[in-house]
């Protein structure tokens, strides 16, 4: 199967990508129940939708272990830690050390990245969007550039590596704002917010301030709102 079928984590992607090698044979069934609940499970994640996207996470968990291959469960369980760090949930991500002892160096490199605990020697192992925020983090200054082109989560995901290794800009930050609020992403977007707060008041800017309450207001209205629908 390691040869016939590649299923390469969803590095800075919504979805788990499958591409058949060869003679691309139909992707087995599990593969498909799993990515679809993994690219359900992200989008409710990073809308605030928490009881879905337990319930997708569980699905595609679930079709994955069908596999009996740790590998394939640490890069389930990755693509998970990649939107908690998206929306500035930063944890070590418990469910990926159950299994990445079997995981492949890339997915490795990937995990260590995700900790702000990556070398040198893994940038080239990392998904092409994510090498140079992570050569630039090992430099241990301010990250001077944007934010690295690509899918949003894959935005979103560098810059909340780069939130954790200390070194991200204010320029990047409302950039992360953007890329969520565009996405319709309200955790998200309200993480990003309340990171764009507390800079606002050290810094005695009271227009800023101002402006990121409102937004935040309105995220909360609309939060609200859905909870009432329940």
């Amino acid at each position: 199967m390691k040869n016939t079928l590649r299923w390469p984590i969803a590095l800075g992607l919504v979805s788990v990508w499958l591409a058949a090698c060869g003679s691309k044979p139909p992707a087995p069934k599990w593969a498909l129940e799993a990515q679809s609940a993994s690219e359900r499970a992200v989008q409710a994640y990073l809308k605030g939708q928490t009881r879905v996207a337990d319930v997708e996470w569980s699905k595609a968990f679930n079709e994955v272990a069908a596999t009996g291959l740790p590998s394939q469960m640490a890069r389930m369980a990755l693509l998970e830690c990649a939107a908690q760090t998206a929306a500035l949930e930063l944890t070590d991500c418990p469910r990926y050390e159950r299994y990445g002892a079997g995981a492949e160096p890339a997915e490795q490199a990937y995990a260590r990245y995700l900790k702000g605990a990556h070398t040198a020697a893994d940038v080239p192992l990392l998904p092409q969007a994510q090498q140079a925020m992570a050569a630039q983090l090992l430099g241990g200054a301010p990250v001077a550039a944007g934010l690295p082109a690509g899918q949003a989560l894959s935005q979103l995901t560098a810059a909340g590596v780069a939130l954790r290794a200390g070194a991200i800009t204010p320029m990047q930050v409302q950039l992360a704002v953007d890329v969520a609020s565009q996405q319709g992403w309200r955790r998200a977007a309200m993480a990003w917010l309340l990171v764009e707060r507390r800079w606002a008041q050290e810094a005695g800017d009271a227009a800023l301030l101002q402006a990121v309450d409102l937004r935040l207001q309105v995220l909360q209205e609309g939060q609200r709102k859905d909870a009432l629908k329940k």
